[in-house]
């Protein structure tokens, strides 16, 4: 998978079902004025923008394992706190924040018990925890259409069903294994409606994640025939895609 790309590709990509997640995410965590929130794993700042509109840009910091993420994120906010690191090893002191939220993260984590750790190491006695997961392994994600059609050209591909978090009741197995409390599981979802195909397909030749690295390394013959099978595959436009993430919050004992 590549995230080595810069931050106007992820948000064609992703930004546009993560953009409304990320209000859904907040909401669970509970965040509004007067708390100190990190943003793990920021990416192109769908939901750092949110977090920065409830509490001022003073109170948010954001860490990207994705140096070219994280200097998009700088550009956009200049005054905004952003580190370059991953999960498992965020640069900041014990008890630093009043809540710690990943949206779209764990799945990605090579340790996710260990970046869920590190978010409860930085976030004081009671504060908040959240996540949020695209349900890749139920079918419920934005990525549905891509991979069924992937996988009917080529059986057995690999796909990101299996990732961390993806299925139902995974996000929560993973925030008791890492020593988290009261743990509320929900599921949330988003609908983005595509005014052409083309404009739903091109993000995918932009190599960003899974898909987008699937697509860059077919050669030519073979990205054609995905293509025509995923357009196969979709509603005439405009169509509706509708995705589904689990999500969870949790408290820090």
């Amino acid at each position: 998978m590549s995230f080595t790309v810069d931050a106007s590709a992820y948000d064609r990509f992703m930004g546009r079902y993560s953009r409304p997640l990320a209000p859904q995410l907040a909401d669970l965590a509970g965040i509004g004025p007067g708390r100190r929130v990190l943003d793990v794993g920021s990416g192109s700042g769908a939901l750092t923008s949110e977090l920065v509109g409830r509490v001022g840009i003073a109170a948010v910091s954001a860490v990207d394992p994705s140096a070219s993420l994280a200097a998009g994120l700088r550009e956009r906010f200049p005054q905004l706190d952003v580190r370059v690191a991953p999960a498992e090893d965020l640069p900041f002191p014990d008890d630093t924040f009043d809540a710690a939220l990943a949206q779209l993260v764990v799945h990605f984590m090579t340790d996710p018990v260990a970046g869920l750790r590190e978010m409860a190491r930085t976030t004081r006695r009671h504060g908040v925890i959240a996540a949020s997961v695209w349900d890749h392994a139920g079918g419920g994600g934005p990525l549905t259409v891509f991979w069924d059609a992937a996988r009917q050209l080529v059986p057995g591909v690999h796909d990101e069903s299996e990732l961390a978090g993806t299925r139902k009741g995974h996000l929560g197995e993973l925030c008791r294994a890492a020593g988290l409390a009261d743990i509320e599981e929900t599921v949330m979802s988003v609908s983005v409606t595509h005014p052409t195909f083309e404009e739903w397909w091109e993000p995918f030749t932009l190599g960003v994640g899974p898909a987008g690295a699937y697509t860059v390394g077919l050669d030519a013959d073979a990205r054609a025939a995905l293509r025509d099978l995923c357009r196969d595959l979709q509603p005439d436009p405009p169509f509706m895609v509708t995705a589904r993430a689990w999500a969870v919050a949790a408290t820090v004992p």
